[in-house]
């Protein structure tokens, strides 16, 4: 058999199909005899031809892998011992690979224990004294253990023993790549026992890596990936060495000699240390020196005749991975993660210098410093320095070479996107350069205007009411773009700008909607593949529109839009528009719900199916995929045998494609997955019963995602699930049902438990400021129904504790936490959004049940209002302090509580009113007022002090929002305690500064507290009854005041209109007309 058979195999290179076709199905028939293992053997072992050979070891590999259990014992040890002595007597490097290969399958169904020749050739040949002998070792050494990590525990120190000295062989760069690879595979299984040993290897490694990047760059890049595993599987191997790792990298990164990728590399794994241990970084004075390297790195020029790839005409949008924009990256990832103040001090004194180079790729380089810089410390650049660095991004919009015209742009689209909302206040300055580009639109090159619409997209979308004064020109010049130009790009980028200006202008559109959709409809029904791009837009800003432009002008098109969707998803296979199609039914569903109703079938099929699908991975597994042909003789067969049935399954399913670091996912089918779960969630709140039929299929897909691999699929998924909660409470509050309310209760005892869990666990911070806002939102929805499971309270305080103590693995676990105060402004903002659960808990439950846990978590709040902290973290101390006695005014048992915390409490928010910052003081009188109201006579005797302080402050604020909540937090002592006040002092100070101008909110309070007066002590109101009626026509018919405070404020014109109608009368005829008017309607309705 074994001559026929290497007939058959030679027939399969000739270049000849027909005798290919006609090899395959002899060879069918011959894998059908049990006698093809010995044959195969024989072949590999005796064949003359290397890629017959090959070919032999591919099947037999293929045929291990399906059929093991099929194997007969004798076939099975004969199979073992010949694979092992044809590998040692292969001469061929792709049959020696292959065969390695075969080695893995093998050792996954007989363990190294059970196959004891293994690891005898492993130990000889990796220690043999011939080089040769030692790297075919190390190859099958390596295969064997990247395969199956695991069964090779027992072995490992002997096996890191081994690979300490292999990494000394510096002649040898193939057995010092190989050797490289299997300590890669190894780190993720190794424990405590091994951890010296790794720390020990890691200067060796770092030689090693050394040596053979001076060999084989490609080789040494992969090698490089052992940092990114030590890192991510046992940080605490490498901390000692930190500083080695960093000028390592920093070597390779700044190395103009060697390749991009191998630089990328170096820069790469810099990258990610910063992320993970930013704190050592600092504390081993590491930031001056990367800086000082990367920044030349930053600011070079690209080579003679060259342009940077964000700087190409036909950039295509993606990102381009070269050691420039890793650079950026650093400096990004130092934002995200070091203190502002720390990183400001080392890196300013660069970024100045290179703003005021003659040389542009010098100043681009400063530019791209700014940019990047906005994400991460948002908050430092708009208190300290937003006016400043302004000025610099608005010269270089000026600058004479287009590169630096490009990198303002891109600075100022940053600016926009992050530095909200005070970067708005510059609008007078900003809009009319920024049109002033819009105008030259068709002189620049594409990827200029690109960022120019970037800029503007991102500045308008914040702007609100402020952008209408441009938005004659705006449109005009959007519309004329979509019917004129020629560009389909610049089409593409009309449209989106058009969905910014809708998030701005929402109702102010409603005149230019009727063009837009006409402009729209052409897109939205192309066909041709150079549209899709475009159509894809379209859909998106249809969303845009659907949800600002109002229900009453978007419903009319609501049920066509929900029809149009479904359409192009049957006709159009791309994840894109699928993706954009889910967030159009989403959006339709907060205007026209019953519009989405008889399509839910359809529309939750395909999102589901989207969740389901493994389209768009690619698996990095070396596999010959010619021959899986020759491996389906006895399929049908198999259907009979159960057994083997579930043996394949168990051998099939198993290889290597759900290990995150060994296949890739194309980004399109990650964004359709994360917008899926996004519209999932959102449909289930919005259709509320009509979803109830699909609500469990949709969860379990939806559940199956929380631990998927890439960041914003996870997050999606847990806010979606929130959102089914969210859904099923309401359905529940409709219906008030048992299996309505034990539906909800099943879900909150799946749900809760795994969102509490990811907060503690999830490595990714933005997936647990996620989670944590999804928390909040299920607390706020369902109120007290989460805390009907007895432990829940407890769970979700303890959870809040520990990221306010910095506890959960994203935060490092509280490595470093007795550190100095300085935090990054991210790390802050996730404690916030734990701190913003403490009120909503409040709210929630008993104030006497939620005591004992507030008696640990207040202290941990109290402690940012420092005059040490930050000014954000100083306002969200007092604003949660606010919200949480906000919440104890309603809750049973309340009053007590507020009255406790009192004396704990009124330094705090004393000092707040005195603070320096704007935001400070406003939630500080907005807490004392809240303190008054919810503890009320317990506070009597502090009323007194808090008059004062209020007093004081009457007399010296200028900032409007502050008065606002100062009369609001009047009101409130007013309401909590009124014979505690001096009226007829107090009052006449109060009415004299309304109406309100900024925080209409507070209209609520002011008007509720009136509203009790009158009915208590009505002479305190009629005597000022002239400026009350005047301040109550700036309320009456504001689209900013809730339709509950304007029925109060009629109310009780209504009242002193009939009861006091000479002193009304004599109040209303002191108004201009229109008011008048506005009174008449109000009082007669």
């Amino acid at each position: 058999m074994t001559q026929e058979l290497e007939k058959l195999l030679s027939q399969l290179t000739e270049p000849d199909n027909a005798v290919i076709q006609q090899a395959t199905v002899q060879l069918k028939e011959a894998f059908k005899d049990p006698a093809i293992i010995p044959a195969l053997c024989a072949v590999i072992s005796g064949s003359q031809s290397p890629q017959i050979r090959q070919t032999a070891t591919v099947m037999l590999r293929l045929r291990v892998k399906k059929h093991w259990k099929k194997i007969s014992p004798n076939d099975r040890e004969s199979l073992k011992a010949v694979v092992l002595q044809a590998f040692m007597q292969e001469t061929e490097h792709s049959v020696q690979h292959s065969l390695s290969q075969l080695c893995a399958v093998m050792v996954k169904h007989e363990t190294p224990d059970r196959w004891p020749a293994l690891l005898q050739l492993l130990n000889q040949a990796t220690k043999s004294s011939n080089p040769h002998d030692r790297q075919v070792g190390l190859l099958l050494l390596a295969k064997v253990v990247e395969s199956n990590p695991e069964p090779f525990k027992p072995h490992y120190c002997q096996l890191l023993q081994l690979l300490s000295t292999v990494l000394q062989d510096l002649n040898n760069p193939t057995a010092l790549f190989y050797c490289i690879s299997t300590i890669t595979a190894l780190t993720p299984y190794t424990g405590s026992e091994e951890m010296n040993q790794m720390r020990s290897m890691i200067p060796s490694l770092i030689t090693a890596l050394k040596s053979l990047i001076k060999a084989n760059q490609d080789q040494a890049s992969e090698a490089m990936e052992v940092f990114n595993e030590l890192m991510e599987s046992e940080v605490s191997i490498i901390v000692p060495h930190v500083a080695a790792i960093v000028n390592f990298c920093l070597e390779v990164g700044t190395d103009i000699t060697l390749d991009a990728s191998l630089r990328v590399k170096g820069l790469s794994c810099l990258t990610f240390l910063i992320k993970l241990k930013s704190k050592v970084v600092i504390k081993q004075k590491l930031l001056n020196p990367i800086l000082q390297s990367i920044f030349p790195v930053l600011t070079s020029a690209p080579p003679p005749g060259e342009e940077d790839p964000e700087d190409e005409e036909d950039e295509d949008g993606e990102e381009h991975d070269s050691p420039k924009h890793v650079a950026a990256q650093i400096i990004d990832t130092m934002a995200l993660h070091m203190p502002p103040e720390k990183l400001f001090q080392q890196l300013m004194p660069l970024a100045h210098a290179a703003l005021s180079s003659e040389n542009p790729y010098q100043r681009k380089g400063g530019l791209m410093c700014l940019a990047v810089l906005a994400e991460g410390c948002a908050d430092y650049i708009r208190t300290k320095m937003l006016s400043s660095v302004l000025q610099t991004v608005c010269q270089s919009l000026s600058d004479s070479n287009q590169v630096v015209r490009s990198a303002g742009l891109f600075a100022l689209g940053q600016f926009s996107e992050h530095l909200q909302p005070d970067i708005s206040k510059y609008c007078a300055e900003l809009m009319p350069l920024l049109l002033g580009y819009l105008s030259c639109l068709n002189q620049a090159k594409i990827v200029h205007v690109t960022k120019a619409f970037y800029a503007l997209e991102n500045f308008m979308e914040n702007l609100g009411a402020g952008i209408e004064p441009y938005l004659p020109t705006l449109m005009e010049s959007m519309l004329s773009t979509l019917n004129n130009s020629e560009s389909l790009r610049i089409k593409e980028l009309a449209v989106s700008a058009i969905g910014a200006i809708a998030n701005a202008a929402k109702e102010l559109l409603v005149p230019y909607f009727p063009p837009v959709i006409e402009s729209l409809k052409g897109f939205l029904t192309a066909t041709s593949e150079e549209m899709r791009s475009l159509q894809t837009q379209s859909l998106d800003t249809l969303s845009v529109l659907a949800r600002t432009v109002g229900k009453d002008v978007f419903s009319p098109l609501a049920a066509e839009c929900v029809r149009l969707g479904l359409n192009l998803t049957d006709n159009i296979d791309d994840p894109d528009l699928r993706r954009c199609t889910y967030s159009l039914y989403s959006a339709v569903s907060t205007v026209s719900p019953e519009s989405l109703t008889p399509h839910l079938t359809a529309i939750t099929t395909v999102m589901v199916l989207a969740l389901k699908s493994n389209e768009g991975i690619t698996a990095h597994v070396e596999e010959d995929k010619t021959f899986v042909l020759l491996d389906e003789e006895d399929d049908d067969e198999e259907e009979h045998e159960e057994k083997d049935v579930n043996d394949f399954l168990e051998d099939d399913t198993e290889p290597e494609v759900l290990e995150a670091s060994r296949f890739t996912v194309e980004n399109a089918y990650i964004d359709e997955k994360e917008d899926a779960c996004d519209a999932l969630g959102e449909i289930a709140v919005n259709t509320g019963a009509a979803f109830q039929p699909f609500l469990e299929t949709c969860f379990q897909q939806v559940y199956e995602m929380r631990d998927y691999a890439h960041d914003d699929v996870r997050k999606a998924a847990m806010g979606a699930m929130g959102q089914f909660c969210s859904a099923q409470y309401k359905v529940w509050k409709e219906n008030l049902t048992d299996s309505n309310y034990q539906a909800l209760h099943k879900l909150l005892d799946v749900v809760m438990p795994c969102l509490l869990t990811a907060v503690k666990s999830d490595e990714e911070r933005q997936v647990v400021m996620g989670v944590l806002d999804t928390i909040n939102s299920v607390i706020k929805s369902c109120k007290g129904e989460v805390f009907k499971n007895p432990t829940r309270l407890k769970e979700i305080c303890s959870t809040i504790t520990d990221v306010l103590k910095k506890k959960t693995t994203c935060q490092d676990g509280g490595d470093d936490a007795d550190d100095d105060d300085q935090q990054a402004e991210y790390d802050a903002m996730l404690q916030e959004y734990a701190g913003e659960g403490i009120p909503l808990v409040a709210a929630a439950v008993p104030a006497d049940a939620f005591a004992p846990f507030l008696n640990d978590l207040l202290p941990l709040i109290m402690s940012k209002a420092k005059s040490s902290c930050t000014v954000a973290e100083r306002s969200f101390s007092v604003g949660t302090i606010g919200e949480l006695l906000a919440a104890l005014v309603k809750a049973p048992g309340g009053r007590g509580l507020a009255g406790r915390l009192s004396n704990r409490l009124l330094p705090v928010l004393v000092a707040g009113v005195k603070d320096s910052d704007d935001e400070v003081r406003n939630n500080s009188v907005y807490a004392l007022g809240c303190l008054a109201e919810a503890a009320g006579p317990i506070v009597a005797s502090d009323y007194p002090m808090m008059l004062s302080v209020f007093s004081k402050l009457l007399a010296h604020e200028s900032d409007l929002r502050v008065m606002d909540n100062l009369c609001g937090a009047l009101c409130r002592m007013i309401m909590g305690n009124a014979d505690a006040v001096p009226l007829e002092q107090v009052f006449p100070a109060l009415v004299a500064r309304l109406p309100l101008k900024e925080d209409l909110l507070e209209n609520k309070t002011v008007y509720n507290c009136l509203a009790m007066l009158y009915t208590r002590n009505p002479a305190v109101v009629v005597q000022q009854i002239k400026p009350i009626v005047a301040a109550s026509t700036h309320v009456l018919g504001h689209k900013d005041v809730d339709q509950e405070t304007q029925n109060t404020v009629a109310l009780l014109l209504r009242q002193l209109a009939q009861q006091h109608s000479a002193d009304f009368h004599t109040a209303v005829t002191a108004l201009p007309g229109d008011q008048q008017a506005k009174l008449s309607v109000a009082i007669s309705s």
